[in-house]
């Protein structure tokens, strides 16, 4: 794994330095103008978000029965960068939503308050990590898997309650053609984000991993002496 970081690197360097080329070549929506240009960091942040909520269920199912520490490395790991990713799409959500809506947020909006909550969740994992004791690592993994299952309740919340947030079929009309110009970057931008977050994972499992083995060589020099 360690040999895909430097070409990881380097094709998500040159992404995101080709990224904000593509948007500034993307026109403008009808409605609100530039600011819709937000939706290309919005929607890839929350996909990266729901690509590391994804290893972290399927690791946290690992850890818990078949009880592997690498298992437990990954979904941790995983939990950090949904965390993260989650930040950045409710950030730019709001600066999108001030101008779509005319406010910057609302809480009777389901996919709003949805995510919301999901974001509460993967902090919580890494609340009970950070301060649980022991055990936290199993009460941790069921916390992550608790955040898998809701994952796809947010996503279809849009669809199965009114709200002012724009419904699941955005982005599939936008790959079909519904506003000429604007796929590319959307692509462009999604795979960046993947690529960041699949590296960052990477980088933060081999961390992890390098301080196990820094605290088991400290228990055995304990343990000799």
């Amino acid at each position: 794994m360690r040999k895909l970081v430097t070409p990881l690197t380097l094709l998500t360097a040159a992404l995101f330095a080709y990224v904000p080329v593509s948007i500034a070549g993307a026109p403008n929506e009808a409605t609100m103008g530039l600011v819709q240009k937000i939706f290309y960091f919005h929607v890839p942040a929350w996909m990266a978000m729901g690509a590391a909520i994804a290893v972290c269920g399927a690791a946290s199912t690992i850890h818990i029965f078949k009880n592997r520490p690498a298992a437990d490395r990954t979904a941790a790991a995983a939990a950090e960068l949904a965390v993260l990713f989650g930040v950045i799409g409710l950030v730019t959500g709001p600066l999108w939503g001030r101008k779509a809506w005319g406010h910057w947020w609302n809480w009777g909006d389901a996919r709003l308050t949805m995510a919301l909550l999901l974001e509460l969740v993967f902090v919580s994992y890494l609340v009970v990590r950070a301060y649980g004791g022991p055990g936290s690592d199993k009460l941790a993994a069921a916390v992550g898997l608790f955040g898998t299952a809701l994952t796809p309740f947010v996503y279809v919340s849009v669809n199965l309650w009114r709200t002012v947030h724009p419904v699941t079929t955005v982005v599939p009309e936008l790959m079909g053609g519904s506003m000429p110009g604007a796929g590319l970057p959307f692509t462009v931008s999604s795979a960046a984000f993947l690529l960041l977050c699949g590296l960052l994972l990477i980088v933060r499992i081999h961390l992890a991993s390098r301080q196990a083995t820094l605290d088991e060589l400290y228990l055995a020099e304990d343990d000799g002496v």
